[in-house]
């Protein structure tokens, strides 16, 4: 078989491969900075929360108006920003942790979304809403996807030096007066617009996946923030161009696919990155004690 018919013909003869491929690396544009700033923030973890947190407004969206974009992306987004308040408010006027007080609301989101879609739909629908199918990406969801990631690029533009100063030091921020508590809120609301665009491709269980995985990876290949961005992006795009692939030359589900891929990447990047791999990192030791 030729390198053309493995790695081009799929996209050249086949017009929702091309789709999916576009939609791939909308999400990637998009997730990857924000999934970084989640991993520089210490909330990695609140990614996957957040995910979950989402599947209850899409599950009430489907039940109103069956498998429709604008009703479940409305409702997901409605869910998440939801749960981020709840969450926050917890947090705020009690003693529980952030992290505890999302993981206690993110699992009873869960368990009410799919309460809804089992008792409202059937085992079908869902799996599309869990697992999504990035194959099946048409050209409203595209849109979508393509407009998240534009406005998160913009946005992330514009509050970058406020939002990177209140991920490193959030005590000066308070002791300056500056709305530190703002910028948390605004970006919360990104990564559920990030989540909520994936969940249309990939599930509301993998979306997350895509958002973490590189992120987690670039900082193994960079020391700046811009080149972790850069790496984030790249390896999250790469990721969803070789499972799309693999989907398509093995009859594989697309999804999983695309994040194990992201996980190879990952323990790849584990042995040999330069900047944080276990190899590169025995060479300079070795190298300093002689």
């Amino acid at each position: 078989m030729h390198l053309y018919d493995l790695l081009v013909a799929p996209f050249a003869e086949f017009g929702f491969m091309r789709r999916a491929l576009a939609g791939c690396l909308a999400l990637a544009l998009g997730s990857g900075p924000v999934g970084l700033m989640l991993v520089m923030r210490r909330m990695s973890l609140m990614g996957d929360a957040m995910s979950h947190a989402v599947l209850p407004g899409a599950a009430i969206g489907f039940l109103v108006a069956g498998l429709s974009l604008p009703a479940m992306s409305v409702g997901g987004f409605v869910a998440g920003v939801l749960v981020a308040l709840l969450a926050g408010l917890a947090t705020r006027f009690t003693g529980v942790k952030e992290d505890a007080s999302f993981a206690a609301f993110f699992l009873m989101s869960l368990a009410l979304g799919v309460l809804i879609v089992s008792k409202s739909g059937s085992n079908v629908d869902l799996m599309h809403i869990l697992f999504g199918s990035v194959l099946a990406v048409d050209s409203a969801a595209l849109v979508l996807i393509a407009s998240v990631a534009s406005l998160t690029l913009t946005t992330l533009a514009l509050i970058y030096r406020p939002l990177m100063l209140e991920s490193l030091d959030p005590v000066f921020m308070r002791a300056v007066g500056a709305k530190g508590g703002l910028w948390h809120l605004l970006f919360l609301m990104l990564v559920v617009l990030n989540l909520v665009a994936g969940f249309q491709a990939l599930g509301t269980l993998m979306a997350v996946g895509l958002m973490m995985l590189p992120a987690i990876t670039s900082r193994l290949w960079a020391h700046s923030v811009g080149g972790m961005m850069l790496t984030s992006v790249g390896v999250a795009f790469a990721s969803g161009l070789g499972g799309l692939l693999l989907s398509y030359h093995f009859e594989l589900p697309s999804g999983p696919a695309i994040i194990l891929l992201a996980g190879v990447a990952y323990l790849f990047s584990l042995l040999f990155a330069p900047v944080g791999g276990a190899l590169p990192r025995y060479i300079r030791s070795r190298h300093f004690e002689q």
